[in-house]
């Protein structure tokens, strides 16, 4: 295989809990009088740490708001916990696969919390699928490259060795920014067109077709062949 890392997003990479995030930011902002927000606009900041994602989503609010407000999100979304969220389709099969390959090592790098993170990891039992992971709060917020830089010293690896695979503008630039290889998924929140602009390796409309570019791409001709395939995509788009 072309690498010995790949590092995941979570939120719409791997898991479909978009539809979740919406609706509990949407509650929060009720919950503390804010004007209330579109779905296109919540979905616009998924893969954020939540102050950053707070602070774009409504501008102009106070310190004391912000905190309400995530006070009020993170209430809503631990309570709506209790009904578990769907991994997308082929992810489980898929990351079992990747789990038994030989040298190769997975990460998660997310907006989550750990705390978030532990939970979900609790109660999916997900968490061993990886080696490592690094969640917002305790490090910078994509698209900051500073979780990947971390991750890689972590690793021991150089960025040409790892590959980020996330549905998100921010997934995409912060691993441009260490020249690391990326792939976007386009089942998550952030349009094809968007995505693209990041130039990633590959647009993968699903999780087995990710899968399938990482076994089938050989290591010297990967690039030309995601470059290629990109651009019959866009011809025909």
């Amino acid at each position: 295989m072309r690498y010995r890392l790949v590092i995941f997003d979570w939120d719409g990479t791997l898991m479909d809990s978009v539809a979740r995030i919406v609706a509990c930011m949407q509650a929060a902002a009720h919950d503390v009088g804010w004007t209330p927000l579109s779905d296109a606009a919540v979905r616009d900041i998924i893969g954020l740490g939540l102050p950053e994602a707070i602070a774009q989503l409504c501008p102009g609010m106070s310190m004391e708001q912000r905190e309400r407000l995530r006070e009020h999100y993170s209430a809503h979304f631990v309570a709506a916990e209790r009904e578990p969220m769907p991994f997308f389709d082929g992810v489980a099969t898929g990351m079992q696969r990747l789990r038994g390959e030989s040298g190769l090592r997975l990460a998660v790098a997310t907006g989550k919390s750990r705390r978030g993170l532990e939970r979900v990891f609790t109660r999916t039992g997900s968490g061993e699928w990886f080696h490592a992971s690094r969640t917002a709060d305790e490090t910078l917020s994509k698209p900051h490259p500073r979780m990947l830089e971390e991750l890689l010293t972590e690793m021991r690896l150089a960025p040409e060795e790892a590959l980020m695979v996330g549905d998100t503008e921010y997934d995409m630039e912060m691993a441009r920014a260490l020249g690391m290889d990326r792939i976007a998924v386009t089942y998550g929140v952030h349009a094809r067109e968007r995505l693209a602009r990041s130039e990633p390796l590959l647009l993968a409309d699903t999780f087995p077709a990710l899968i399938d570019w990482l076994y089938a791409a050989p290591p010297q001709d990967a690039k030309a062949s995601a470059s290629s395939a990109t651009r019959a995509r866009s011809d025909h788009s």
